[in-house]
């Protein structure tokens, strides 16, 4: 007997839907993407209307096989590839290389892998979406152009291995520009005053300086804040009114790819690309103790926050039955469009079954999948309780003639949604004592003046730059996670302690960037280009129409960037007032493949060259000794590469020995004579490794300290951070944990995830 045949992307999604359908169905997948664009050639046809070639990704030649048997022998397909852009277009390639066997071919659309998820879209199976299809071509070609046409220009001006990117580049300008903001800022000076009072109940609480002489108390240097802090101290202190207002705050909505990913990061320390696979992981399904396979949540990539009603109705009836009619509003909550681009076709991210608590899945997940899975529970099920409600109150005090303070407080009534969950930057409870009256007179008890600085914005984290990319239209929200994973493998950017930082490499390349492609790299020309995008997906606009208003613009843009290369490379060249100690002329920092060096400007007639950080060797001074070479024992010197500095073997390259520049400690393992340091993974990833791999495995992805664990006696500890808890070191073994002023922590150690 024939079978129908189901094609899916994933495996793991083919393993779980395969248990919901029987015996009547096979359930292959295509593994991601069977079809591509030459890695090696533009493919992409200008001439022919930007016609696509296609051409069958090598690694997936088995699975392409694999379907097409599959396929001979199935009564009817069903292509059940993700229900986004990205889904539609490997479904229609997997139309194109099955459509020669004259088989029905139905799209199929699964928002939740859950058994009547799956049923429900296999009754409503239709047929394939072209307008989706041609939106994810457009994509797909426009970056591939982008990709094919200014990379080689950054090659002919740095180096050869670099990228430009229609989004990913705009991502880097906006991580550069911010660290220029933070570069140009100068702080300012100011001082708060405080004050202490109490009331004649001897109930003390806190005021803070708001006005002198009737205007903002405006305080920036000392002298001032002194003068006023001894005046006030002479002051009778009366309250000169008192306001208090019942506040009731909303629940905030389900979550969308975005703002999971922000709060993911934030609530979690998560990456976006590591939020994006766990998500992944709890869509596609997972087994839980009792021997079901099922998906925990609807589709993970949205920007909607819209809920299907059966949903609202079920999480109504568990809050009811947990916590009771009070925790429950009138009526079931939607929340409207929160931009003009939101695409509506998914749901807001949410659990699958919203009476499946976090505590009844725990023991089936991993720590992470359990941790994100409670995430979204959490603020699905808050989102349809009651509002929070509080008790404001403030309190302006007068103090002699000149000086008006004051106080407030927040005391909540009732916590409503936020018994389940509330954001980390909501408003929190405050008391200030809930009798006072106008005109009660206060006693001071303390005034004090502090000084601060006003500071530069903060460095983007994974989580502001979403946010802001998001606000701004720059790309779509399931593309986030590889943006950034994209800018920091190609070492423009780098992590530390969750913030981003452009590197040199970043720095210059983005200079380039903006002063010969400056539209490209636009954030209002590359949100205009999600909204043509939007409208190819609706119909609005066609795949030629985009592709060539596109290339009209990059043609413009290559050939305003067509001045010679030379001059371009010339005008990065820094000079310095040092000379060339072989020939007189003046050297000049360059740019190479390892980074910036050193060279003469006389080049070519002067080949003189040394690393950036290396000084010019003085005649008759002694040169440094770094030690000798463990193979020949030729001296080391000090060499700057991609990654920072490294020791050499100066018999280089018939001796290719390499020692790191950065040592954090000795190796802890027994009878070890290693030291450990920073080493970078294949994927561009930090980690702590030693010196005498393959012989010693010792491996950390956090910054280990030279410090014995009190509690265990393990030899070493790791230096961590978050957001609530700051830095402080964890034992690995124990997990015993420690501020970090109680070790010895390395002082410019790389915290990691």
């Amino acid at each position: 007997m024939s079978q129908n045949l189901v094609i899916v992307e994933s495996p793991s999604k083919a393993g779980t839907i395969r248990k919901y359908l029987g015996d009547e169905y096979q359930v292959l997948s295509t593994v991601g993407h069977i079809r591509d664009l030459p890695r090696t050639q533009l493919g992409v046809d200008i001439k022919n209307d930007f016609k696509p070639l296609y051409v069958t990704i090598p690694a997936k030649k088995k699975n392409v096989t694999a379907l097409r048997e599959a396929a001979k022998k199935a009564s009817t397909i069903f292509v059940a590839t993700d229900p986004d852009r990205e889904g539609e277009a490997i479904g229609w390639h997997v139309t194109q290389i099955l459509k020669n066997l004259n088989k029905p071919i139905h799209r199929v659309m699964f928002y939740e892998i859950t058994k009547s998820g799956v049923l429900e879209g296999m009754r409503n199976a239709t047929d394939l979406d072209m307008n989706l299809v041609n939106a994810q071509q457009a994509r797909r070609n426009i970056d591939r152009l982008v990709g094919f046409k200014v990379s080689p220009f950054l090659w002919r001006v740095l180096y050869s291995g670099l990228s430009a990117g229609r989004v990913q580049s705009v991502a880097l300008r906006l991580i550069c520009e911010r660290q220029e903001e933070i570069d140009r800022f100068e702080p300012q000076e100011y001082w708060t005053i405080k004050t202490e009072v109490e009331t004649d109940r001897k109930q003390a609480f806190e005021a803070e300086l708001q006005k002198v002489d009737g205007k903002k108390a405006d305080i920036n240097n000392e002298m001032t804040a002194m003068d006023i802090r001894h005046e006030l101290k002479d002051e009778n202190f009366i309250i000169s009114s008192v306001e208090k207002k019942q506040v009731r705050r909303s629940p905030r909505a389900p979550f969308t790819t975005s703002t999971l990913q922000q709060a993911a990061f934030q609530k979690l320390g998560f990456t976006t690309k590591r939020t994006m696979t766990l998500a992944q992981q709890l869509y596609e399904g997972v087994t839980l103790q009792d021997g079901e396979t099922t998906g925990l949540i609807t589709y993970m990539r949205t920007d909607s926050t819209r809920v299907a009603s059966s949903a609202i109705d079920t999480v109504r009836e568990h809050v009811k039955a947990t916590l009771g009619t009070k925790y429950l509003p009138a009526k079931g909550r939607q929340f409207g469009k929160t931009k003009a681009n939101v695409q509506d076709a998914h749901e807001a991210i949410r659990p699958a079954d919203p009476a499946l608590h976090p505590d009844l899945v725990k023991g089936s997940l991993t720590a992470p999948q359990a941790k994100l899975y409670d995430l979204i529970w959490r603020r699905f099920t808050a989102s349809q309780m009651a509002v929070a409600v509080f008790d404001q109150s403030a309190v302006t005090i007068k103090a002699g003639t000149r000086f008006d303070l004051r106080a407030s407080g927040s005391d909540l009534v009732f916590d409503g949604y936020r018994k389940v969950y509330f954001e980390n930057a909501e408003e929190k409870e405050s008391h200030i004592p809930a009798d006072l009256k106008e005109a009660e007179k206060l006693q001071l008890l303390q005034v004090d003046a502090d000084q601060h600085f006003t500071k530069p914005p903060a460095l983007y984290t994974e989580s502001s730059l979403v946010k802001v990319l998001d606000k701004e239209g720059i790309g779509r929200p399931s593309t986030y996670a590889n943006i950034i994973s994209v800018v920091q493998a190609r070492n423009y950017v780098s992590s530390e302690k969750r913030k981003l930082f452009p590197t040199d490499l970043g720095i210059i390349t983005n200079k380039i960037l903006v002063e010969n492609f400056s539209e490209l790299v636009n954030k209002t020309f590359t949100r205009e280009m999600e909204d043509h995008l939007d409208k190819v997906e609706q119909g609005k606009l066609t795949y030629l129409d985009i592709m060539k208003d596109f290339w009209s613009h990059l043609e413009r843009w290559l050939a305003e960037s067509s001045k010679s290369y030379s001059e371009i490379k010339k005008s990065l060249q820094q000079e310095t007032e040092e000379a060339c100690e072989k020939c007189g002329k003046p050297m000049v920092i360059k740019w190479g493949k390892n980074g910036q060096f050193m060279a003469c400007s006389g080049f070519p007639a002067c080949r003189n060259a040394r690393p950036l950080d290396t000084p010019a060797p003085v005649e008759g001074e002694e040169v440094k000794d770094y030690g000798k070479c463990e193979k020949c024992e030729s001296p080391l010197i000090l060499r700057d590469g991609r990654y920072g500095k490294f020791y050499a073997c100066s018999a280089y390259p018939k001796c290719k020995f390499t020692k790191p520049f950065h040592i954090l400690m000795p190796c802890p393992k027994p009878d070890c004579k290693g030291e450990i340091s920073p080493r970078r993974s294949r994927k561009g990833r930090v980690f702590y490794g030693c010196t005498k791999y393959p012989d010693c495995d010792f491996v950390s992805w956090d910054p280990p300290i030279a410090h014995k664990c009190p509690s265990c006696e393990n030899p070493y500890m790791v230096a961590k951070s978050t957001k609530k808890k700051g830095d402080y070191a964890l034992c690995p073994n124990c997990k015993h944990e420690e501020a970090v002023n109680e070790t010895e922590a390395p002082e410019n150690s790389e915290v990691r995830e």
